[in-house]
């Protein structure tokens, strides 16, 4: 079970580079597109890594399926940041962490013709980790709409697509050949969106008017605490086996224990920082849904 560490790994990384991504997407770079293509656009540098660890032409099934995964992984992110950014993340965040999973279950059973199947054990897990993701986050003064679950059901659909392709991508590769080739799709995949969407080609490179230099510091730190966390996540998917792959998802609510004790002790610096009121009756109810996650995260352990 290394893969189960190192998910919770990238995703106690990963809290902190969300909450540095809501930032920028609310003050400095209130584009969705042009963040998703900035990141996008990183995935370049993945061919630093060739020196060290090579690049091969992999079977055309395999390239393809790597390259897809990363074109799709931009391309949900940029509706996963523009659903951040047209409504509140309690709306938002529990529809995506609650549906990715799911999504993912039923691609690989799809893809698999119904081979792929979760013991009973960690069917068991998969529910408590997806009830916890959801009650983590929900606010019941701020149920979804009808509008934010589209937006929310397309972002979540979009990232099972990218976990699916990028395991399936890995079957036939080496870990780093595979990691590289799907880098480089999203990389591709920012140049279209450069070619395609007008307010990108306007604004992406307008330096300074777009970004000032300290935003642009905490964009690259951010992104490379991403990319380690990405490294970690794959490698995960890399190791697991194709029928465990929604789990990973579904250990997202991990994640977002973690944004709420990062968010916490923040708040006592700047208390200013956690935004909204935590009340007994949303206490009590957050404790639960660690509860939930803990007792998932206890049955995959064991």
């Amino acid at each position: 079970m290394t893969w189960l560490v190192i998910t919770i790994s990238s995703y106690f990384i990963l809290a902190g580079a969300f909450l540095v991504d809501k930032y920028l997407l609310t003050s400095s770079i209130p584009n969705p597109k042009i963040y998703a293509f900035y990141v996008g656009l990183l995935g370049v540098a993945s061919l630093l890594l060739v020196p060290f660890f090579g690049l091969y032409i992999p079977k055309t099934f395999q390239l393809i399926s790597a390259l897809l995964a990363g074109a799709v992984f931009i391309y949900a992110l940029s509706w996963f940041y523009k659903t951040l950014k047209l409504f509140e993340a309690s709306r938002a965040v529990p529809a995506v962490g609650g549906l990715t999973p799911i999504f993912t279950f039923l691609l690989i059973y799809v893809a698999s013709f119904g081979k792929e199947m979760f013991s009973l054990s960690e069917v068991m897990a998969f529910m408590l980790l997806i009830l916890g993701s959801v009650f983590i986050n929900l606010r019941r003064d701020r149920l979804i709409t009808i509008e934010s679950f589209k937006y929310s059901v397309l972002s979540a659909f979009l990232f099972s697509l990218a976990f699916v392709l990028t395991k399936y991508a890995y079957l036939g590769q080496s870990f780093w050949n595979g990691f590289i080739w799907k880098a480089l799709g999203g990389f591709l995949a920012a140049i279209l969106f450069y070619l395609i969407f007008p307010e990108v080609r306007k604004d992406a490179f307008k330096g300074e008017k777009t970004m000032s230099r300290r935003t642009t510091a905490v964009f690259f730190l951010n992104q490379a605490g991403g990319t380690g966390a990405s490294i970690l996540q794959n490698w995960a998917i890399f190791l697991a086996p194709l029928a465990s792959v929604p789990l990973i998802q579904a250990l997202n609510g991990t994640q977002y224990v973690f944004i709420l004790l990062f968010t916490v002790i923040l708040s006592l610096k700047f208390p200013q920082f956690l935004g909204e009121e935590i009340s007994r009756g949303i206490l009590v109810q957050k404790m639960i849904a660690m509860i939930l996650i803990a007792g998932g995260l206890a049955m995959l352990a064991l």
